[in-house]
């Protein structure tokens, strides 16, 4: 209190911040000069400045009158500069030495820290510095004394040598030719002193008006100094807090900060972390840690940010192994890399990465020899595969580092679909890649483990007789489809139309062979009773019928029915013959295409697609496939646009696969 009253607050003064000037207000430093005389009162002959460089050029003028100037040298320095003859392209065009040169240097190179500050009426306006430059006396007119004195020496030796000799010598030259420049000569070349001087040279001059202090225009752009309006819109950056603003007026230097320990490479700070935006620290945690639970990671980024923020910044960096989330390949091998063990490029690294984590998601366990056998890799960096989500069990394989999170698939269905479609398109990739065939991928479980677990008598009995009875249902639907096989030849004996009665053991077998083949979603279960006619349930047309407490895809009173027929109906447009596998394929990637939510991702099963392209005007053909066929049972499905609404219906037939097939429309 004592020290207060000692140093009392004698005045208040307002702070204003003057942006208008900002990028282009420069300090000059000129010599000394007596007190009684200042620059302005000499006349500026000329002014230059080379922006990039901020180097400036001033040419003052000498008072040639002034008693302290030396007339007789003044004569003896233009007579050396520009000899005894004068034209333009002389420097002293009087023969005297009447104007001086000053050129610039920069005095630092940090000038954030520096402002000019204008004070009136009680207020203080600061204006950020640009640069500050300092001028100096330039001697470039010695130089141009020097060359004329070797030219002039360089004559006289060449008269004298020309009365000797009458006749030059024939001389002998030897002609070299330069080599390529390699990447590493040219770089050090470019770094070099005198390409550096070169490219300053280079850089044209950019001339200047100079206005003195008392001139008009002056005083209008020393109004630019001062704080344009009085509402404080320019002045926001000043409303911070007391240590803020010293940090802006006295940031730390360079040479302060080169002085913090720096931490290891390997070391992440999650104060640095944490100023950095959400993408970037999601990307970098996941970079660091390669699998991850959801909540461990809501854990590091604090409670204050939002789930649904992360949910769709991880989705990004991230995929979804097993209710875990693994990073991406591209992230980890970054486009222009390659493996630092054999050479491999990152396009080849990410797809083999890719391979080992789509057989997580198909099992907990995968063998190390299978992984290099399929993707032709070596042995190390198949190992740095697995390191990064998986540990090795000995006489079992690599086990999937972290225990399935079955809360996040609970909570977040959505996600969960999503991921599954863009698995679904890696898996489609990697079988064209590695000539995978697609029955014979292992396929395991969720949850299985090492050997595969004894079975006792009644599991057996049991076992046979859940065969038994599959195999009693498969007789009695081939025998069906006979028999309306035939029906339909007799009534058009020119359309070759597949029809399927559908029992409950065809909708059982159809969920067997969606479980196999991986499909799109099985969420339907149970069967019809109802007999179909070319694959459409009879009375449909009724518009009221429905399965499994699912509306069917005819009645168009919901709008996952209303969406899935509106697909159908454009995709067919489009494609008039498509087979059953295709027609998935594009679905899903209109799903892929969606936003997260969407009616769809309420879970279409394959028969309820097949269902909907029948009712889009669509029949299935029966393609002659050769027995020993290598297509799936979704490709030997051929579906065809038989009615669109358009010309098109008056064409009687269509084509697929080299044959031609009769529409239903037309009479043989």
């Amino acid at each position: 209190m004592a020290n207060e009253e000692d140093d009392p607050v004698v005045q208040e003064i307002d702070v204003y911040l003057a942006k208008s000037l900002a990028e282009k207000l420069y300090l000059f430093q000129y010599p000394v000069r007596p007190a009684s005389m200042t620059y302005d009162d000499i006349p500026h002959l000329s002014a230059k400045i080379k922006p990039k460089q901020q180097k400036v050029e001033l040419e003052m003028a000498i008072d040639t009158l002034n008693p302290n100037y030396c007339r007789s040298k003044g004569e003896q320095i233009a007579l050396n500069v520009d000899g005894a003859c004068t034209d333009e392209s002389s420097t002293y065009s009087s023969k005297l030495m009447d104007k001086q040169t000053f050129c610039s240097s920069q005095s630092t190179s940090n000038t954030a820290r520096y402002a000019a500050a204008l004070y009136r009426q009680g207020e203080l306006h600061l204006t950020p510095l640009h640069g500050i430059l300092q001028l100096r006396p330039s001697f470039s007119y010695l130089d141009k004394a020097d060359a004329k004195h070797r030219e002039r020496e360089a004559a006289n030796d060449a008269g004298d040598s020309s009365q000797d000799e009458a006749e030059e010598d024939v001389k002998q030259i030897t002609v070299r030719f330069s080599r390529p420049e390699s990447e590493q000569a040219r770089q050090r070349r470019v770094q070099s002193y005198e390409f550096l001087q070169k490219k300053h040279a280079e850089e044209p001059w950019v001339h200047l008006h100079y206005y003195g202090l008392r001139d008009s225009r002056s005083e209008h752009e020393r109004q630019y100094l001062l704080c344009q309006g009085s509402s404080g819109v320019e002045n926001t950056e000043l409303v911070k807090s007391p240590s803020e603003y010293l940090m802006m007026l006295m940031p730390p230097s360079p040479e302060e900060e080169k002085d913090k320990p720096v931490a290891p490479s390997n070391v992440l700070s999650m104060a640095q972390l944490r100023t950095l935006p959400l993408a970037d620290q999601i990307k970098i945690l996941m970079k660091n840690v390669k699998v991850m639970p959801f909540a461990n990671l809501m854990s590091l980024l604090g409670p204050s940010i939002d789930s649904v923020a992360v949910l769709r910044g991880i989705q990004k960096v991230a995929m979804l192994v097993q209710g875990n989330w693994v990073v991406k390949s591209d992230i980890l091998y970054p486009k222009d890399s390659s493996s630092p063990h054999s050479g491999v490029p990152a396009e080849v690294l990410c797809r083999g990465r890719d391979f080992v984590m789509w057989k997580f998601t198909q099992s907990r366990w995968v063998v190390r020899k299978e992984v290099a056998a399929v993707t032709k890799l070596c042995t190390e960096d198949v190992k740095d595969f697995l390191e990064h989500m998986a540990v090795v069990r000995v006489n079992k394989g690599w086990e999937f580092i972290l225990p399935s999170d079955g809360d996040f698939i609970k909570k977040h269905p959505d996600v969960v679909q999503r991921q599954h479609m863009l698995w679904t398109g890696i898996q489609a990739k990697l079988e064209k890649v590695y000539n995978l065939v697609k029955e014979g991928l292992p396929k395991k479980p969720d949850g299985q483990s090492g050997p595969a677990a004894l079975l006792s008598g009644d599991q057996r009995v049991q076992a046979a007789k859940s065969k038994a009875q599959q195999n009693h249902a498969l007789l009695e639907r081939e025998l069906q489809r006979r028999k309306e096989q035939m029906r339909a030849s007799a009534v058009l004996p020119g359309v070759r139309i597949k029809e399927e009665p559908m029992s409950e053991g065809e909708d059982e077998e159809d969920q067997d062979a969606e479980e196999d083949e991986e499909p799109m979603d099985t969420s339907l279960g149970g069967g019809l009773h109802n007999r179909l006619a070319n694959g459409l349930p009879s009375g449909r047309a009724a518009g009221g019928d429905s399965f499994n407490g699912h509306p069917l895809p005819g009645c168009a009173s919901t709008p996952v029915a209303r969406e899935l027929r509106a697909f159908v109906e454009a995709t067919f447009q489009r494609q008039f013959v498509l087979t059953l596998s295709e027609l998935k394929r594009l679905f899903n990637l209109h799903l892929a295409s969606l936003p997260p939510g969407h009616t769809l991702f309420s879970g279409i099963s394959d028969r309820m697609l097949q269902d909907t392209v029948l009712a889009a005007g669509c029949k299935q053909i029966l393609v002659p496939f050769p027995p020993q066929t290598a297509a799936s049972p979704d490709e030997q499905k051929v579906f065809a646009l038989w009615e669109s609404g358009d010309m098109s219906d008056q064409d009687c037939c269509v084509s697929y696969g080299g044959m031609w097939y009769l529409k239903g429309t037309v009479q043989s």
